[in-house]
């Protein structure tokens, strides 16, 4: 199926050199009596690199790429592969580190992803936007550190670092976002 730039949104996967990528931003630029040039950043979803293009002139064609989504859940690693399981018909597949190296500290065991499928094969996960984990080490929050926000750093049990206000402890559950990793309430 081929669309034209009036259907272009942000997320959706088009294929490129046989290659799934996803839109990332996109633009158009229109001078006097010239055809449109049109801008285009996309994200790899085999290598997450970032790849920009320009298409000039009224008729251009993009491929949408068959990628399928399914509800998976994070089960166990084993070396450096990730093993996912679906939710629906109990499959169970792997995933290496590079694949996945992006959600990597914000993912614990039980955590349900959307998992990208290319031509029957998993090729990357898609986070949800928030996610509670729990945090590891904080050290304890000072009276009068307060002039620049009240913040300190904490560790959560998946190893990343993060800024909590002071009166976060240890063994209490965080919301962080996995789009920016930063901290956003109490779970």
């Amino acid at each position: 199926m081929t669309i034209g730039y009036g259907d272009l949104k942000k997320g959706l996967p088009i294929e490129l050199d046989g290659e799934p990528y996803v839109v990332v931003e996109y633009s158009s630029r229109k001078m006097q009596q010239r055809a449109p040039v049109m801008q285009v950043r996309f994200r790899s979803l085999l290598t997450g690199r970032i790849v920009d293009r320009s298409f000039q002139g009224y008729d251009v064609k993009l491929s949408i790429a068959a990628v399928e989504r399914r509800s998976a859940q994070y089960i166990y690693v084993d070396v450096d592969l990730y093993y996912f399981m679906d939710t629906v018909s109990f499959d169970q597949f792997p995933l290496s580190e590079d694949q996945i190296k992006d959600a990597l500290p914000f993912l614990v065991e039980e955590t349900t992803v959307d998992v990208i499928f290319f031509e029957e094969q998993p090729i990357a996960i898609d986070m949800p936007i928030t996610v509670d984990l729990e945090v590891k080490d904080a050290p304890p929050g000072h009276r009068g550190d307060t002039a620049q926000g009240g913040t300190k750093p904490v560790t959560l049990v998946t190893g990343h670092v993060v800024q909590v206000p002071l009166f976060v402890s240890e063994g209490e559950k965080v919301k962080i976002d996995t789009r920016t990793g930063d901290y956003l309430s109490r779970a």
